[in-house]
C-alpha cells in the first residue's frame, strides 16, 4: 500500500499526504508547499508516507 501512496504523492502529493494521515496539520502543509513549489511538495509528502 505504501507504494501506492508514493505513486500518489509523486503525480499528486496533497493526495498522498491525505491517503496516509487524513485532513490535518501535514495535509494543509503540503498543499502550502505544492502551491510553493511542486518539488518541495513531492518531498514533504514522500516524508510523511515513509515516516509512518
Amino acid at each position: 500500500m505504501d507504494l501506492i501512496r508514493i505513486i500518489f504523492a509523486i503525480l499528486l502529493p496533497p493526495l498522498g499526504v491525505f491517503l496516509q494521515v487524513g485532513i490535518g496539520g501535514a495535509f494543509w502543509l503540503n498543499i502550502l508547499l505544492t502551491l510553493l513549489g511542486y518539488i518541495p511538495g513531492i518531498v514533504h509528502a514522500v516524508w510523511v508516507i515513509a515516516r509512518r
